[in-house]
């Protein structure tokens, strides 16, 4: 069997680092690190605030590799990709921050390393898995040969992934097929310190995010502006991170 090709990533070291772990950042579906986190100006405030960050492209997106198969994308999987890219680095111990995808990937990275996670930042996460109602079938005919899914929301998400171009595009169905048969349905936190949960105040993906919450004793749920494109571009989200990973 041939070996997978590991994750791609960059670190991000701060001019005047403090004594805390790096800050591992994990970007949303049908994007990239440096579309999530290098451009919208969250890598250049943790830096600013002495922290070193890890920027990883998740499989199938940015610079890393397409999965052969969607066995490669369940959440399991890809909590082994993101844990990878820590143990080449030579991070033991680690903060995190996710972002819609990202995050529910972090809470997969938790319950797959519990001991090595310290904070964690929750944004833009779905109270339900967003997958579970995609006709999988449908969105392969629509990028393999353009063929309008009947559904609007697998409409919708073949556009997502659409948009990344004929190269990328039949990858990142395999995510959301992979993704779609292990549906997010946490129980308790798995980490040591409870999450801070970050939400947009028009964010309608996220609403109902009170039952995941409700779920972790002592958590903190923050509301910013935006909707749920437009939260990680906002000073508020960018403070709420450095402000919650410094304590």
């Amino acid at each position: 069997m041939q070996d997978r090709q590991g994750l791609a990533s960059r670190v991000f070291p701060s001019d005047r680092p403090v004594d805390l772990p790096p800050v591992l950042l994990l970007h949303g579906i049908a994007s990239t690190g440096n579309g999530d986190w290098v451009e919208t100006g969250t890598v250049a405030a943790l830096n600013e605030a002495g922290r070193t960050a890890v920027v990883v492209d998740l499989r199938g997106h940015g610079d890393s590799p397409a999965p052969a198969s969607a066995a490669e994308t369940v959440a399991g999987a890809q909590a082994q990709d993101i844990l990878a890219v820590l143990d080449e680095a030579g991070v033991e111990t680690f903060d995190l921050v996710g972002y819609s995808l990202g995050a529910r990937l972090a809470w997969a990275v938790a319950e797959a390393a519990p001991h090595r996670v310290r904070k964690v930042v929750l944004g833009g996460l779905s109270p339900v898995e967003p997958f579970a109602a995609v006709d999988i079938a449908a969105l392969h005919r629509a990028v393999a040969e353009g063929v309008q899914p009947e559904d609007p929301f697998t409409g919708m998400i073949a556009g997502m992934v659409g948009s990344r171009g004929p190269e990328r595009a039949p990858g990142l169905v395999l995510v959301v097929e992979g993704l779609a048969a292990t549906p997010f349905e946490p129980k308790e936190w798995p980490g040591q310190t409870p999450p801070v949960f970050v939400v947009g105040q028009d964010d309608m993906m996220t609403r109902g995010i009170e039952r995941i919450v409700d779920l972790v004793g002592g958590a903190e749920l923050v509301t910013v502006p935006g909707d749920h494109f437009g939260v990680l571009a906002g000073a508020e989200f960018r403070g709420t991170v450095v402000r919650a990973l410094g304590q």
